[in-house]
């Protein structure tokens, strides 16, 4: 494997994108959501259904604990950009069909088919967490709703996701990706801002292509 294709999955690990990894977690079974349980849980498909276009700032601490900060856009459906701050060289970018992971640095990144990463879960025009996935883990406190999930279609590679929602400000507030080696990435959303008009330039980006995954 080329090195910077690892470099861009690392990347692209933070966000929940993809997942390549060797080694599975641990085993975990879905529970039996009660229907309360559901209605927490559509309250946050009802969520991510509610806005057409975002944008807002993430941070985000990697498994070695190192923290970077940056602003990301939406446009559903299937658009979506993240762009770190410096020193961190990667931007991260859907156009619909195809998300590109860049390394600004380089000018050089690789490419993914949409349809084949945990994405389509939150960038598609209908969302719905409890048919789309498999739910591993839940519990509400202090105000919060936390599910761990597992996407039906495996695209998240044998991890897990953890989404946290804040049941009071009705927002996603953050999620927690573990991956296939156990390693924990946790990105926090914040400043959001819905309904603004993005530019369609924000979704368009060229790379010096050296891998493909399709």
């Amino acid at each position: 494997m080329k090195k910077i294709s690892h470099l861009t999955r690392r990347a692209v690990l933070g966000l929940g994108v993809m997942f390549i990894a060797a080694l599975p977690v641990q085993a975990a079974k879905p529970i039996k959501v009660t229907p309360e349980q559901a209605s927490s849980i559509d309250a946050i498909s009802d969520y991510i259904n509610s806005f057409k276009t975002m944008q807002g700032e993430f941070t985000q601490i990697s498994p070695k604990g190192n923290l970077s900060r940056g602003v990301f856009y939406i446009a559903k459906p299937g658009k979506m950009r993240f762009e770190y701050a410096p020193p961190n060289p990667f931007l991260i970018v859907s156009d619909g069909k195809w998300l590109t992971i860049k390394n600004t640095k380089k000018e050089k990144g690789d490419q993914f088919p949409l349809s084949q990463t945990p994405l389509r879960l939150v960038l598609g025009e209908k969302v719905d967490i409890l048919r789309d996935t498999d739910i591993l883990d839940f519990e509400e406190q202090d105000g919060l709703t936390s599910v761990t999930l597992e996407d039906k279609k495996s695209t998240l590679g044998g991890g897990q996701l953890t989404l946290v929602y804040d049941q009071n400000r009705k927002v996603l507030q953050q999620w927690v990706v573990i991956d296939g080696k156990g390693r924990r990435t946790t990105v926090t959303l914040e400043n959001m801002v819905a309904g603004i008009k993005t530019d369609p330039k924000l979704f368009v980006v060229k790379i010096e292509r050296k891998e493909s995954l399709r």
